[in-house]
């Protein structure tokens, strides 16, 4: 491929002899129009859903309706985000619009009707384009113009038939992606349901639901969450002071609760950052390293979802870990939880609350030592009991996170597929 030859890495059987693609610009295979100011005209329930960049980043989750449809979309009309923040997600993301009459189009929302092209695969050459990617200077907010859109490069086949199969094939890929996550949310909904009904609620004394076995057991206890735990120090290194590579002590730092560790921790399956090894371990007290069994809560959020989020370590494989930048480091005066329960017993819907309550802080929440020891937990006597009610949601988690797994490689599978599908093309 050179400046004038363009032809994809991957191509249908029936068109590899179909020579080369063309390399053209927006303006020349599709109409622009602006979208118009919605915010006055906003209402609880609405003939029309407003297409705003909430909406559009979301997947169309965030939505807000009116009844004046001010910039109304047609079946097909692709609809782009023109502002966002430095590094932002949104910019240039693209809608697709399936129906008509139902979404009208916000300002500093775009629509784009193709025009003698096959309208999904401009939609899918046009989504977080790399030429308009790169108007984000990643230090102020970026407005793409119209000229900015309207001058954006497309290489298409001129084929209109390779250009159908092409959308046809990468939509079916977003069907089976689609279907994934809706199955991935239903288990995280049954498991949200579970968690209600396996844990008691404000003013309850015990669970909606016991297991076989325990349905005529005695009423939970319960405590406060410091009369049964007791805090240990934790240290304040940041990430400058971590690694991926080497090192003696691993160090669990919030921002890794809140992102991408499980509820319950087993450090042969995680990737734990290092402490750099120039730097002395000698004021970490033997009690600061954390053992099986210790609960790890993040006392610092912007998120009120996310303020004492926690972990449960269950399995250190002997190696060494501590508790790091803002963290609380909890562990059992006594032994009177099983392994496992405390990490989901601390994410039931009532202690959330609590732990949500008990928060302070306006732009960044925080949670004290002192505010989460007051919290009221309670807990089945029997540990029997404790370990079946973790063990069954563990069970659940594991399928959610296999779920994930597959919906990522899926989607990178898409990826690499669109990358050899489409030809390269330098902006």
């Amino acid at each position: 491929m050179n400046n004038n030859t363009w032809i994809p890495e991957l191509r249908f059987p029936e068109f590899i002899d179909g020579g080369d693609w063309e390399k053209l610009v927006v303006s020349q295979v599709a109409s622009y129009e602006n979208g118009k100011a919605h915010e006055q005209n906003i209402v609880e329930e609405g003939d029309y859903t407003v297409v705003n960049s909430k909406f559009i980043s979301s997947e169309g989750k965030v939505r807000k309706h009116t009844n004046s449809a001010n910039c109304l979309a047609k079946k097909d009309d692709i609809l782009m985000v023109l502002s966002d923040v430095p590094n932002g997600k949104a910019i240039a993301k693209c809608f697709y619009v399936e129906e008509n009459n139902k979404f009208t189009v916000n300002q500093r929302i775009c629509k784009i009707t193709a025009i003698n092209v096959n309208s999904k695969i401009l939609y899918y050459v046009l989504n977080r384009s790399s030429y308009l990617l790169s108007f984000d200077d990643g230090v102020k907010q970026t407005n793409l113009r119209n000229e900015d859109v309207l001058n954006c490069p497309v290489v298409l086949p001129k084929n209109p038939k390779e250009q159908s199969k092409i959308s046809e094939f990468i939509s079916s890929l977003d069907e089976v992606i689609e279907a994934h996550i809706q199955r991935l949310d239903s288990l995280k909904d049954y498991k949200k349901g579970l968690m209600q009904n396996l844990f008691p609620q404000k003013g309850e004394k015990k669970p909606k639901h016991r297991f076989p076995g325990f349905e005529n057991d005695k009423e939970w206890i319960q405590t406060s969450l410091g009369k049964l735990y007791k805090f240990y120090v934790t240290n304040s290194f940041s990430r400058d002071n971590l690694n991926y590579e080497t090192g003696k002590v691993k160090n669990i730092h919030y921002g890794d609760i809140h992102t991408k560790f499980p509820t319950l921790f087993d450090i042969t399956n995680e990737d734990v950052p290092f402490i750099n090894e120039d730097i002395s371990m000698d004021k970490i007290k033997e009690d600061s390293y954390c053992v099986e069994g210790d609960v790890i809560f993040a006392d610092a959020s912007e998120d009120l979802k996310d303020i004492g989020k926690n972990i449960e370590i269950v399995n250190l494989n002997g190696e060494k870990l501590v508790s790091g930048l803002h963290t609380l480091l909890a562990r059992q005066k006594e032994s009177q939880l099983a392994i496992g329960f405390g990490g989901y017993l601390f994410k039931s819907d009532w202690i959330r609350k609590q732990i949500q309550r008990e928060s302070q802080g306006a732009k960044v929440l925080g949670i004290s030592v002192t505010r989460i020891s007051e919290v009221l937990i309670s807990f089945p006597k029997d540990k029997k009991e404790q370990q079946k009610i973790a063990s069954c949601l563990s069970a659940l988690d594991e399928l959610i996170i296999s779920q994930t797994k597959k919906i990522n490689q899926l989607r990178s599978h898409r990826k690499g597929l669109m990358q050899r599908l489409f030809p390269k093309m330098n902006n």
